[in-house]
């Protein structure tokens, strides 16, 4: 399993993912929806539901198809109106991806500096 995107909103996920040859759709929800439950409770010890049964699933067809689920994952919070930009939501791949991209920025900047 692949996930490509997600974005946490304040009452549901979306999740942008490639499930392998051998996977469903269905089991990729059962690992992430019980891996996340299982933490919560051991290390948050929360005692109550997380996820509401089932899953709403929608299959990507092509290139295009793909671009236009991410870009819509990416924009959820503006569209719902917690953020103006979405680079600014911070549970969602994009903020992580921003993140990575800072970090791998200042990594090069501290040995470019030592080097000096």
């Amino acid at each position: 399993m692949t996930i490509h995107e997600f974005v946490v909103m304040p009452n549901h996920v979306h999740i942008l993912l490639t499930v392998s040859g051998d996977m469903s759709v269905e089991k990729a929800m059962q690992l992430i929806k019980g891996g996340f439950s299982f933490r919560a409770r051991k290390e948050l010890g929360f005692q109550g539901e997380v996820w509401q049964r089932g899953f709403s699933d929608v299959r990507v067809v092509d290139e295009q198809s793909f671009q236009q689920h991410r870009e819509y994952i990416e924009k959820n919070p503006v569209k719902a109106g917690l953020v103006n930009l979405a680079e600014e939501y911070p549970y969602g791949s994009l903020s992580l991806k921003k993140q990575k991209r800072t970090g791998a920025e200042a990594q090069f900047v501290l040995r470019h500096l030592r080097h000096d």
